[in-house]
């Protein structure tokens, strides 16, 4: 049940973090958010569906929407997480431009600057990873990407060490409608704890193998029990399409898997303060990436062409 603050002068609004793939919209939204809700990997386009992280500032109620990063689609899964992302900055009530500082506004960022246009909530330019670039070129680039498009301001920020991140927090806030808080405050994301556990193991996939694998394969809580004592019971199937693919996850005598689920077994354990049992499956489910059922899972709207 969603619950609203009592207090009459709250406010509360939805801030959406768009990007092109590796931009650091994950790391900003776990760092504004003091907590995981959302994987991050040195992998791109590791976001698939549109993830809320919710925080307080204040009086405020901020909820972030984290999108797929935007770029140029060439599979169906693509094209559905591309337009995910595009429906998330239409229903914002601002959104928050990502750009990586490193790379500054190259071929990516210049299509997405363009496409600003069409969009109407207010817009601000984050500068991400900045601490990895000079202060002329921070300068330059706040200099172009306002020439392009129309922002109400500009932040500099490094979402890894935290720098600039509180002031882009309380100027949020400052900015949010007035309105009852639309979560519970010790809320932190809308994703159940299974769905959570899921990406939580994919991203365990993205960091372990460095093939093109990981695009080609989903994870699933097939099971979340929680038993006596506290301890949580909970069993996850890793979909990939290929006979060959299911063979590279589990690994010589089933070790890559047996890391992967430790890893992730220890992550899920500190989220939810108890011990955690996994078991890990690994199926083939041939075409998964042509089924619709799939993409409702994943919280995408699936492409008809």
């Amino acid at each position: 049940m969603v619950e609203s603050n009592p207090e009459s002068d709250t406010r509360c609004g939805f801030v959406a973090l768009i990007g092109a793939p590796n931009a650091g919209k994950s790391t900003l939204l776990n760092a504004l958010v003091g907590s995981k809700v959302t994987i991050v990997s040195h992998k791109v386009q590791t976001t698939r569906a549109l993830i809320r992280g919710i925080t307080l500032e204040g009086k405020a109620q901020l909820i972030f929407v984290d999108t797929p990063g935007i770029f140029a689609p060439k599979r169906r899964l693509d094209r559905a997480m591309v337009t995910t992302a595009w429906s998330g900055a239409h229903e914002a009530d601002l959104i928050g431009v990502l750009i990586d500082a490193r790379n500054g506004i190259d071929e990516e960022a210049e299509a997405l600057l363009a496409r600003l246009a069409d969009v109407k909530p207010t817009k601000i330019l984050i500068l991400n990873k900045i601490d990895l670039v000079p202060r002329d070129t921070l300068l330059l680039l706040t200099k172009i990407g306002n020439e392009k498009a129309k922002f109400d301001s500009t932040f500099m920020i490094s979402a890894l060490t935290g720098d600039g991140v509180a002031d882009l927090k309380t100027w949020l806030a400052d900015r949010m409608p007035p309105s009852p808080w639309l979560y519970p405050a010790d809320q932190m994301s809308d994703a159940p704890l299974r769905q959570l556990a899921a990406e939580i193991t994919r991203e365990k996939l993205f960091e372990r193998l460095h093939q093109e694998l990981p695009y080609h394969s989903t994870v699933e809580t097939e099971q979340w029990k929680e038993l006596r004592g506290g301890d949580v019971r909970v069993e996850q199937t890793i979909y990939v399409e290929r006979e060959s693919q299911r063979k590279i996850v589990i690994g010589k005598g089933g070790q890559t898997l047996k890391v992967i689920g430790e890893s992730s077994r220890r992550e899920i354990a500190e989220i939810v303060e108890h011990k955690v049992h996994l078991f890990l499956f690994v199926k083939v489910r041939e075409g998964w990436g042509d089924d619709p059922e799939r993409y409702r899972a994943m919280g995408l709207e699936f492409p008809k062409e």
